[in-house]
């Protein structure tokens, strides 16, 4: 697997060993429920992970060999993360909300060979690595980062595609290179930031922001593990003295309309930073108002994580994510076809250069998903945009039908996969329906069986008993038929808009 004509390199290695060197004493990672609190240092992780990663190593794995992680929002999960990594295995992060069978089917796909679970999570499949097992583990004597290459595969992340199944996204050690445009360009970030992500550790979002990109700037972090509370941001900002806050636009949305969110909470704040979702005109402006601070957005997606952005270096245009980063190879192709890009103001696919180095290695054991995004030398995501004359990116929707939950990219076809297999129901199509001119939901669109009656509340235990939380339609409608194309598949785009109560979201 590994070239020996490149040097050795590691990710885990590149996040901590310069500071754990340079700066051992300095506080590296808080993780706090909103009143206990666990701190480390830069020598501290250094020395967990690297102690880890030895009592990984003598499970006897082979080099490659994936290791699941099914686990809350813990420091179990962080040392977890870079220490398989650091092991030189690969990290396949999971999220805790995922439903039994879902969890089963990322082992299963990837092969996993060990998964590490904690709070009565399990996995079907795998070498169980419970809490007892863990601790264990975690006492052996600290190895050496392994000397894996630029292009070994450091984390296998699943994403929703077009198909009713996740794939996995393939990213190599080398990613955490491809993250270097965003630092200055997107986050600003430096060694004094203290930097608050709100996000569950396995998005790509919070890997990337909430930990890897604090940690190569000798920065400090802080996750979150408490109760839902959309006001316990500015509680942590405060507390904290967080310097950047990140988060998706719907967390923003609710935070700005809690009682704890004044300006002396914020005060510590040099700016937020938004990515997950389109960030609304009408969003920007109340952040702006009520803070008086800069709010960057940024686009991105686990294949390439962000890559256009605002930021201190990028002035905002409302309704606008931004400028391709300074240092990346950006284009807009034709729709029809051809690398070739088009000129400003034309509507195309944003493509982005196989030479970038935080591009995936590939799908995971899907070279037909492969072949349908790749164009040459260029990667094509799905989304449609136009680049005006300044260079800013001007987004008009998605080619494909994905939707967008809470930050997650969702397939259609594997909530009608999941519906389709409930009481009552002849007929489903799901897609993505606004129910505010700033908020769009899962909307479920069921064609009823001959003699059901409606029974909204039995699909909705339905969906929570096999999707994960953030994959459940927010609402449901009951039609008569589907409206359908000639060759007899959903045409999506006919599907009525939706009216009634507000959804909160």
């Amino acid at each position: 697997m590994t070239d020996h004509t490149l040097p050795p390199f590691n990710l885990a290695a590149f996040c901590l060993v310069e500071n754990a060197a340079r700066h051992p004493h300095k506080t590296a990672l808080i993780l706090t429920d909103g009143e206990c609190e666990q701190r480390l240092t830069y020598g501290e992780l250094d020395l967990a992970i690297r102690r880890l990663a030895a009592g990984l190593s003598s499970l006897g794995l082979p080099a490659g060999a994936r290791v699941m992680i099914r686990r809350r929002n813990d420091l179990g999960y962080v040392l977890s993360f870079f220490a398989v990594i650091a092991a030189g295995l690969v990290a396949l992060p999971s999220s805790a909300q995922l439903t039994a069978d879902e969890a089963d089917f990322l082992a299963a796909d990837s092969g996993a060979a060990a998964a590490i679970c904690s709070g009565g999570l399990e996995v079907r499949g795998a070498r169980a690595i419970d809490e007892a097992e863990f601790a264990r583990l975690a006492a052996f004597p600290p190895r050496a980062y392994a000397e894996t290459a630029p292009d070994d595969p450091a984390y296998l992340i699943y994403t929703s595609g077009t198909s009713d199944r996740p794939k996995g996204v393939l990213h190599a050690q080398r990613v955490i290179l491809g993250r270097a445009p965003m630092l200055d360009h997107w986050l600003g970030l430096t060694a004094s930031d203290l930097m608050l992500h709100a996000g569950a550790i396995n998005w790509t979002y919070t890997l990337g922001v909430g930990l890897m990109d604090p940690f190569v700037r000798g920065a400090s972090a802080v996750l979150y593990d408490g109760p839902a509370d959309p006001g316990v941001w500015p509680r942590l900002i405060a507390r904290f003295s967080a310097t950047i806050f990140a988060a998706a636009p719907g967390v923003y949305r609710q935070m700005l309309r809690q009682p704890s969110c004044t300006p002396d909470n914020l005060a510590s704040l040099r700016h937020g930073v938004t990515a997950g979702e389109a960030l609304a005109p009408a969003l920007l402006a109340q952040f702006r108002e009520k803070t008086g601070k800069p709010l960057y957005e940024a686009l991105g997606m686990s294949e390439i994580s962000t890559y256009i952005s605002s930021g201190p270096t990028i002035p905002t245009r409302s309704g606008s994510p931004g400028k391709p980063q300074p240092g990346r190879k950006v284009a807009i192709l034709p729709l029809e076809g051809g690398e070739t890009p088009v000129p400003a103001g034309t509507s195309g696919l944003i493509a982005v250069n196989r030479s970038d180095p935080g591009l995936m290695l590939g799908y995971w054991r899907r070279p037909e998903a492969e072949a349908e995004v790749f164009r040459g030398d260029w990667f094509i995501g799905g989304d449609v945009a136009e680049l005006d004359a300044d260079g800013y990116v001007w987004l008009h929707g998605r080619a494909d039908d994905l939707m967008n939950a809470q930050g997650y990219r969702v397939s259609p076809a594997e909530v009608e996969a999941c519906l389709s297999h409930a009481p009552g129901v002849a007929d489903v199509a799901v897609a993505e329906r606004k129910v505010r001119e700033d908020v769009a939901v899962i909307c479920a669109f069921i064609v009823p069986a001959s003699g059901a009656a409606p029974d909204e509340a039995a699909l909705e235990r339905h969906c929570a008993a096999h999707l994960a939380a953030y994959k459940n339609p927010k609402k449901y409608v009951f039609v008569n038929e589907l409206p359908r194309t000639k060759n007899g598949k959903i045409a999506r785009r006919n599907l009525p808009e939706i009216a009634g109560p507000a959804v909160h979201a």
